[in-house]
C-alpha cells in the first residue's frame, strides 16, 4: 500500500488526506497541534463558486475572468479555469460531509458579494465558514482514522525533508514528546503548511504559520514563486494578542468604509470609486486607507440589530469581546494588515515541486492567486489544490526504492545538540524574532521602494550572521531555536523579490515604480544555491501551462 506523509491539519492537509484515504492510500498526517488550531478556523467570509443557480448573467467563465483580472493576470489560465469549474462539485461535497451553509426561507444556499466580484458568488456559513469546514473534515477523516488508514502524529514539527537526487523519500520530523528528531519515511509527501504569518509578527493569521518549511524546503532547492505578493486585508482591528479580522463580509453585507474631516464623514472609497468602492479588491482597499492618513471606520450599524445577529453574528461577538463595541450601534475603528500569502512553493499543475514527488497544497503553493486574492478563492484553491495532488499521487507507480537516511538524521542530531550549547550567548532569539517582525513591517509594508528594500535585506543579513549563535533557553520550544535560520532566510528571499519587480502590480506596489510594467507580466521564481539567492521570470509558464 502507498504510503504519504501530510505535514499540515488545516482544511488542505485533511481534504488531501481523506481524497487519498478514499483511493485506498495510507496517510500519516503530522501538525503540532489538532486541527480545530489551525489557522483554517480562521476563514470567516466564504468560499466561491458559480452553482446551478446563480445570479442572473453570472457565469464559471465570469468567476475565472474577475480571478484573473484581481490577480493582475500572472495567474495560470488553465490551473484558474479547472478551479473555477470545480468550485461547484466542492461545495456540493462540503454540503454531504455535514457543512451547516446558511440557507434562506426555501432552504436554498444563501450567498453574497466580495470583492473584486462582478456577481454575488461567495456561500458562507455565517461568518465563520472555515470553522464549519474544519468541523465537517475532521469528522470525515475520523472515520479513516478508525478503520486505520490515516494515522495523525501530533505534537509533532516538519524539521527537513529526505531528499536525494532531485527526489523526496519522506520527512524528518521533530517529536515533541521526545524532543527529539525522527524519520518518517513516505512515497510522497505533501506540504500544506500555509503561510509565514509569524515572520511578520502580529498579523490576522496563527503564528503556527512561521514560513519555517518554506524557508528550509528552499535551502534544500525547493523554488519557491511569488514571494513579493502579500495581501493586506484592509480591515481588522488591534487587540494584545494579534490583528483580529473583520470580514469582508460586513463590506459584503453593505459595510461602508469612512474617515471623519471637519465634523463630517468621508465615505471615500465611494468618493473614488462609485457604488462599488467598498467592494474593490483588498490591495486597492489596503492602499487608500493607508494613504488616508487619518483614523478609518467601517460601518455596518444602518442593517439593525436584529439583522446583525442573522448574518454577522460572530463579528458582533468579535468586537464586544476585543474592544467592547457594539457593530449594531458603533462604526468600526479599523486598518490594514498582513492576512494572505500568494507567493509559496513553485508547483506545476498537479501540485508537484521542482522536487520529484513532493507536493504543495493550499495557500503555501503558489498557483492560483496571481498578483492579488479574490477573497473566498482561498477555501476553494485550498480544497481544489488537495484534490489535484491526491489524484495525481493516488494514480501514481512508485517504485518503492529506499535509502538509509541516518546521516541526515545524525546531522540534524548534532544541529540541536549544537543550538542548546548555546548558553550565556548574548543573542536571544525572541529578541531577532522581534527585530524580524519590525524589518519586515517596515520595509516590506503595503508600498515599498528600493532604498527600504535594501535596509531590509542588509538587517536580514545580519541576522543571519547571528543566527547559529542564539542562546539556549529550555523554556522557548526547541522548534522556535532550530527554525530560525530558515525563517531568515524565507524572509532574505522575500525582499529579494520585491526588490527585483520594479513595477506595481496587484499586492506589490513600488511608489519608485508605480506603474505596471508589462516586460513584468510574469511570475517571480527564486531558487537558493549556497547562499545565492537567484531570481528569475517564469516567461515560459513551466509552472502554469
Amino acid at each position: 500500500m502507498k504510503k504519504v506523509v501530510v505535514i499540515g491539519s488545516g482544511i488542505a492537509g485533511m481534504t488531501c488526506a481523506a481524497r487519498l484515504a478514499e483511493s485506498g492510500v495510507r496517510v500519516t498526517v503530522v501538525s503540532p497541534f489538532p486541527s480545530e488550531r489551525s489557522q483554517s478556523v480562521m476563514a470567516a467570509g466564504g468560499i466561491n463558486g458559480v452553482l446551478t443557480e446563480c445570479e442572473a448573467g453570472d457565469s464559471v467563465e465570469c468567476h475565472i475572468n474577475d480571478t484573473l483580472k484581481g490577480g493582475s493576470y500572472i495567474a495560470g489560465k488553465n490551473a484558474v479555469t479547472n478551479m473555477c469549474e470545480g468550485a461547484e462539485d466542492i461545495i456540493r461535497h462540503l454540503e454531504k460531509i455535514g457543512t451547516v451553509f446558511s440557507v434562506d426561507k426555501d432552504g436554498k444556499l444563501m450567498k453574497r458579494a466580495f470583492g473584486g466580484q462582478s456577481f454575488r458568488r461567495t456561500y458562507y456559513c455565517g461568518s465563520a465558514t472555515g470553522k464549519q469546514i474544519v468541523s465537517a473534515l475532521v469528522m470525515e477523516l475520523r472515520r479513516y482514522e478508525a478503520e486505520g488508514i490515516v494515522e495523525r502524529k501530533l505534537w509533532s514539527c516538519f524539521y527537513s525533508a529526505l531528499i536525494k537526487d532531485g527526489r523526496c523519500y519522506g520527512v524528518i520530523l521533530f517529536d515533541e514528546t521526545k524532543n527529539g528528531l525522527v524519520v518518517e519515511t513516505a512515497d510522497a509527501v505533501v506540504m500544506a503548511v500555509g503561510g509565514q504569518n509569524a515572520m511578520f509578527g502580529k498579523t490576522t493569521g496563527s503564528t503556527q504559520c512561521d514560513g519555517y518549511a518554506a524557508g528550509k524546503l528552499f535551502m534544500q532547492g525547493v523554488e519557491l514563486k511569488n514571494l513579493e505578493f502579500i495581501q493586506y486585508h484592509p480591515t481588522t482591528i488591534e487587540t494584545p494578542q494579534k490583528r483580529m479580522l473583520i470580514s469582508e463580509a460586513v463590506r459584503g453585507e453593505g459595510g461602508r468604509l469612512f474617515y471623519v474631516e471637519n465634523g463630517r464623514r468621508v465615505y471615500f472609497m465611494e468618493d473614488k470609486y462609485g457604488s462599488r468602492g467598498n467592494l474593490m479588491t483588498r490591495d486597492v482597499i489596503s492602499r487608500e486607507i493607508d494613504s488616508a492618513g487619518k483614523e478609518v471606520f467601517l460601518d455596518i450599524s444602518f442593517l439593525g440589530e436584529n439583522e446583525i445577529e442573522r448574518r454577522l453574528p460572530e463579528v458582533r461577538e468579535l468586537c464586544l469581546k476585543y474592544i467592547n463595541l457594539d457593530i449594531a450601534k458603533e462604526a468600526i475603528p479599523v486598518a490594514p494588515s498582513v492576512h494572505f500569502f500568494m507567493g509559496g512553493f513553485a508547483v506545476h499543475m498537479n501540485h508537484e515541486t521542482n522536487i520529484k514527488n513532493l507536493f504543495a497544497v493550499g495557500e503555501c503553493a503558489s498557483m492560483y492567486h496571481g498578483a492579488n486574492r479574490l477573497g473566498g478563492n482561498s477555501l476553494l484553491s485550498a480544497q481544489y489544490s488537495a484534490i489535484v495532488a491526491a489524484n495525481e499521487i493516488a494514480g501514481r507507480d512508485f517504485d518503492g526504492e529506499a535509502f538509509d537516511f541516518s546521516k541526515e538524521l545524525a546531522e540534524g542530531q548534532a544541529h540541536l545538540k549544537k543550538l542548546k550549547s548555546n548558553t550565556g550567548s548574548q543573542f536571544p532569539s525572541t529578541y531577532i524574532r522581534e527585530m524580524l517582525a519590525d524589518t519586515m513591517r517596515n520595509d516590506l509594508g503595503i508600498s515599498r521602494d528600493e532604498s527600504a528594500l535594501k535596509n531590509g535585506i542588509e538587517s536580514i543579513d545580519y541576522y543571519l550572521s547571528v543566527a547559529d549563535s542564539i542562546n539556549y533557553d529550555s523554556s522557548v520550544a526547541m522548534h522556535e531555536l532550530y527554525s530560525l535560520g530558515a525563517i531568515l532566510t524565507l524572509a532574505r528571499a522575500t525582499l529579494t523579490c520585491a526588490l527585483e519587480r520594479r513595477e506595481s502590480r496587484g499586492a506589490h506596489f513600488r511608489t519608485d515604480f508605480p506603474a505596471a510594467d508589462e516586460s513584468f507580466a510574469f511570475s517571480t521564481i527564486i531558487s537558493y544555491d549556497g547562499g545565492k539567492y537567484r531570481v528569475h521570470l517564469d516567461e515560459e509558464q513551466s509552472y502554469e501551462s
